[in-house]
């Protein structure tokens, strides 16, 4: 069992206290426990296959591994394909509770960033924890979602629980446009009242934390032009500065002009002379040029990321008015993509983070402090946020996400599995308008 890995003080710190914990989530707690192992099996199996977003016939092989845990907690399940997309599509399922209570929505995703070509394929068990791709990112949330209703399940308390799973199949390289690949997840969120995440946990030093914010993520790719000419001309009336210090001028205005709280920029590939081309996938810039040639273009690919719709609006408009601003004979301009919008902090979030602290307490844990939104990534909920109060970060914990050193902290599961059994079980029984 995974608690058999615990050391003794963590054991004593993990066992609950149950000071105001009714019967039934008694049974849940018991349960949880008792479930491990059968969550583990679950996990390596999820692991071992392959699911990387563009892998679509592995993203369905892992939704065939969750489907029967689904039916048999008594949902019903579709499958939406995106082949429009290019991505293999998303599975939702629904479990109709008691009508007129709270209406609940989990998230979580099937794919990984790791793709059939990548070396990282397998699963190892490396004491108390899981070394494996998507081990924490997000097979192990998708593992706590499931163990959490099979335990409210067992405890007689998913039966008048409504609740509806959206589990994407490109969370890690969302299909464009949005507008198609997230319409039923933003659907979803528009029937719910609460909205909760399945994403890792996040620990620092010793300290779990709730995650009632998530900042925004979008690229953008700035194109700078000037004239091309012999380099002893470079700076002249007639052929001006070219389009490289065009562009060092853009990247160099944003370092000084656009720093403020909650917001991050960056530039991750860059080049220019006399050809600069775009991959397709605009993962690489192939360039030509010269020393002694002024070069004509340059291209730059960046992203950004701020906590409110208000601030990315800001921003925008910022690096817009700095990119318009051009150096003699030069002209540039910046392309904004789609992508994650923010899941902005509200008093709303924060109340449910409180109640997440109500049943820390109940259970003898810490309490849980909101995360600083820098601490953490974009995620699907955010897609659902400007609709529905959400809480993040109810899968367990991991260390070395989206690289070959991922692994799940298995001592995280037993924990995070009673906080969302408990959760889910007192918010459906809480009546709505």
């Amino acid at each position: 069992m995974i608690r058999a890995l615990l050391p003794l003080p963590l054991l004593l710190a993990a066992a609950p206290a149950l000071a105001e914990v009714s019967a039934p989530e008694r049974r849940i707690v018991a349960s949880a426990d008792a479930g491990a192992d059968q969550d583990l099996a679950l996990l390596e199996k999820l692991v071992a296959q392959n699911s990387g977003t563009r892998n679509v016939e592995g993203v369905k092989k892992v939704r065939d591994m969750v489907v029967p845990e689904l039916t048999a907690l008594g949902f019903t399940t579709k499958w939406v394909p995106m082949d429009a997309v290019n991505r293999a599509g998303h599975l939702i399922a629904a479990h109709k509770g008691k009508a007129g209570t709270t209406r609940m929505l989990l998230i979580g995703h099937l794919d990984t960033v790791f793709e059939p070509s990548s070396p990282f394929q397998t699963a190892k068990r490396e004491g108390d924890q899981l070394h494996g791709p998507g081990a924490g990112d997000d097979k192990g949330g998708i593992v706590v979602m499931l163990a959490a209703l099979r335990a409210m399940k067992a405890a007689g308390t998913l039966a008048g629980a409504n609740v509806e799973v959206v589990l994407t199949g490109d969370e890690e390289a969302s299909g464009t446009p949005i507008s198609t690949s997230r319409a039923d997840l933003i659907a979803a969120g528009k029937r719910a009242d609460v909205a909760l995440d399945f994403e890792g946990l996040v620990i620092i030093d010793g300290q779990d934390y709730g995650s009632v914010a998530r900042r925004s993520a979008r690229d953008y790719t700035i194109t700078a032009t000037g004239v091309t000419a012999h380099s002893s001309g470079i700076f002249s009336p007639g052929v001006g500065d070219g389009a490289v210090f065009e562009l060092a001028r853009i990247i160099t205005a944003f370092r000084q002009e656009l720093p403020e709280p909650n917001l991050t920029f960056n530039i991750g590939l860059v080049a220019g002379g006399a050809t600069a081309n775009l991959s397709p996938d605009e993962a690489m810039i192939e360039a030509t040029g010269k020393t002694n040639i002024i070069p004509p273009v340059a291209i730059a690919k960046g992203d950004f990321r701020a906590l409110t719709p208000e601030q990315v609006e800001r921003v925008k408009a910022k690096m817009q008015a700095i990119v318009a601003k051009h150096l003699p004979q030069t002209g540039a301009t910046i392309t904004f993509k789609e992508g994650y919008p923010p899941m902005a902090p509200t008093p709303g979030n924060q109340a449910l983070l409180d109640r997440l602290n109500a049943i820390n307490a109940d259970l003898g844990l810490t309490a849980m402090p909101a995360l600083d939104p820098l601490k953490r990534g974009a995620g699907d909920i955010s897609f659902v946020a400007q609709d529905v109060d959400g809480l993040a970060g109810l899968g367990p914990s991991s260390s070395g996400d989206h690289t070959p050193e991922e692994r799940v902290d298995l001592a995280s599961f037993p924990r995070q599995i009673k906080r969302a059994a408990l959760l889910m079980t007192r918010l459906s029984r809480e009546k709505v308008r």
